[in-house]
C-alpha cells in the first residue's frame, strides 16, 4: 500500500509542474503540498488498514472543502 501513496505522490507532481507551466502558482503550490504529504506517508511503513484510514480522512476533508469551494466561493460573474 506503501508504493501507492508513491504513485499519487507521483502523479500530484506531474499536476504541480503543469499547473506551474500554466500560470496557475496557488493551485501549483496546493498539488506541491499534496505531493510532499504523499511521498512522506509513503515513508511511515503503516499498516494497510492504517493508510486506508488515512486515504478516507484525506477524502473526507478533500469533500467538504471542495463542496464549500463550489457553493459559497465560486460565484458565477465574480472576478
Amino acid at each position: 500500500m506503501d508504493r501507492m501513496y508513491r504513485v499519487l505522490g507521483f502523479w500530484t507532481a506531474m499536476f504541480t509542474v503543469m499547473f506551474y507551466l500554466l500560470g496557475l502558482d496557488k493551485t501549483a503550490l496546493l498539488f506541491l503540498g499534496q505531493t510532499g504529504f504523499f511521498v512522506l506517508l509513503s515513508y511511515l511503513k503503516l499498516s494497510e488498514r492504517m493508510y486506508m484510514y488515512i486515504f478516507g480522512a484525506y477524502l473526507t476533508v478533500f469533500f467538504a472543502g471542495f463542496t464549500y469551494y463550489t457553493t459559497f466561493l465560486m460565484v458565477p460573474g465574480a472576478e
